[in-house]
């Protein structure tokens, strides 16, 4: 029997404020990462839960880490993952965030109003850097083409195992008790889970965690 392991999940949205009331984010409501974190608690394991803003009620046993922006979860993912043996990003972190930040709101003046954005660094890439025999488990939330789409991400991002979870449609996807999801793993296997409960797919998540740490040691 393994011995308890340290996952370190992320979980929910960020946040790129344009102003003091305005913001950029997405409809991930952190349910997949907090179900992560309560199925590896139930395991019987520590968890750090590295989340964005969400209205969820916190696991009582996990060590939970409240970030706003991108670059708070980067930071924060980047000081905790050398402890940690088992990094599951379920976090629907922003790709870009606005070049400059209004600390007054903006008013209503044109009739157009031109955003620049710039891109925010890649957790995944970067924690590569200090990678030292952790497991890493990414998922690929994708409207189209999920499979290709969630093989190249796990492929270019050198994850252990990916979930593809198609997005976009009312059954499926954000805030929403269940996913469409097939696991793709390092090896080139795709395990096709169809239609799950979230909970599921935790519990599955933490399993085969447990499985590539067994044969890594």
């Amino acid at each position: 029997m393994i011995k308890p392991l340290n996952f370190l999940v992320s979980a929910g949205p960020t946040r790129e404020h344009i102003d003091p009331v305005r913001f950029i984010t997405n409809a991930s409501s952190g349910k997949m990462g907090f179900m992560v974190a309560e199925a590896a608690l139930a395991a019987g394991h520590q968890v750090k839960i590295v989340t964005g803003p969400v209205t969820l009620e916190y696991p009582e046993k996990a060590e939970v880490i409240e970030t706003i922006t991108a670059m708070d979860m980067h930071a924060a993912i980047m000081t905790n993952f050398p402890e940690c043996d088992v990094l599951v990003m379920t976090a629907a972190v922003c790709d870009y965030r606005p070049t400059k930040t209004s600390i007054n709101k903006i008013h209503k003046s044109d009739e157009t109003f031109i955003l620049r954005l710039e891109k925010n660094p890649d957790i995944l890439l970067s924690v590569r850097r200090l990678e030292k025999n952790q497991t890493i488990i990414g998922f690929a939330a994708e409207t189209n083409d999920v499979i290709i789409s969630a093989r190249r991400k796990l492929e270019k991002k050198r994850m252990d195992m990916i979930v593809a979870n198609e997005v976009g449609g009312k059954e499926y996807g954000f805030a929403v008790e269940h996913i469409k999801a097939t696991l793709l793993f390092k090896n080139g296997e795709n395990r096709e889970l169809g239609r799950c409960r979230k909970k599921d797919i935790a519990e599955i998540i933490v399993k085969e965690a447990i499985k590539f740490q067994e044969s890594s040691r």
